[in-house]
């Protein structure tokens, strides 16, 4: 690929114009969905520090410069890296750390609700890093794969992020939207974020499985326990938090996933 490209104008998440001057050389990412995307679309040289929390691909974690967490950025080791572009996202990153980083280089802000919003985050990227073309067949791939999805039977359910206390997702959350393409809905969609429930309030939902995500809360089987005292006979299920919670290339394996539990819960 030629390391020549025209600007390219951009509005990011936050509802801002911007305008990246040339091909970006050194990329900072702050999020871990999109440090995977950046390491699909072939851009190992040119990223050059990531976050704790970036564990895809393994390698990276070793061979790039950790700038702290998704919440407690290392300004001063981004700074020292000297990026053109940082990369951001609404949820996962501070508004202070964005502004803060604003005075260092471009940071481009995503706001990903839902899978379209995914879609158009990934050709984006794609676009502003010179991997258009890899970018859209990643986005076409997915794309492809929700499309195909069956008709599901519908199924009530509940998604717990965290224990102790309970943390479902709301309405509003990129997790919701997945759940809906699998045929699984959300009884707390009428709720915003990522809200507490108590025990009791699980209970009163009667939900038709309860699925147990692997993040941010590790949740094993031994945590199964706990719950089927509240929810006996309710099935409940260990997920793979990614699938559900990551938009980056990752949901190339989301449909697949949805359609193997949706085998397994009928």
């Amino acid at each position: 690929m030629t390391r020549k490209q025209a600007a390219v104008s951009f509005t990011d998440g936050l509802g801002r114009k911007g305008t990246l001057p040339a091909l970006p050389r050194r990329i900072v990412s702050l999020v871990p969905s999109q440090t995977e995307l950046l390491a699909d679309l072939g851009l190992e040289e040119a990223v050059v520090g990531v976050t704790r929390f970036c564990v895809h691909p393994p390698g990276w974690k070793v061979e790039k410069q950790i700038v702290g967490g998704t919440k407690n950025v290392r300004l001063d080791r981004v700074e020292a890296l000297a990026p053109d572009l940082v990369l951001a996202n609404v949820e996962e990153n501070t508004r202070a750390d964005v502004e803060a980083l604003e005075k260092i280089t471009l940071v481009y802000v995503t706001d990903v609700k839902d899978v379209p919003d995914a879609l158009a985050m990934i050709r984006t990227v794609g676009n502003l890093t010179g991997r258009a073309e890899a970018a859209e067949k990643i986005a076409a791939e997915i794309e492809v794969g929700f499309g195909v999805l069956p008709a599901f039977k519908v199924r009530r359910a509940v998604y717990l992020i965290w224990r102790r206390p309970f943390m479902t997702v709301g309405g509003d959350t990129f997790i919701h939207d997945v759940m809906a393409r699998g045929g699984l809905v959300n009884i707390f969609g009428e709720r915003t974020r990522y809200p507490e429930v108590t025990p009791e309030e699980l209970a009163a939902a009667r939900p038709e499985v309860v699925l147990l995500s692997s993040e941010p809360y590790p949740f094993q089987e031994k945590h199964f326990d706990e719950l089927r005292g509240w929810l006996p006979g309710t099935p409940l299920r260990l997920v793979d938090g990614e699938l559900f919670s990551w938009y980056g290339s990752r949901l190339r394996r989301t449909p697949p996933y949805l359609r193997t539990l949706r085998a397994d819960l009928g």
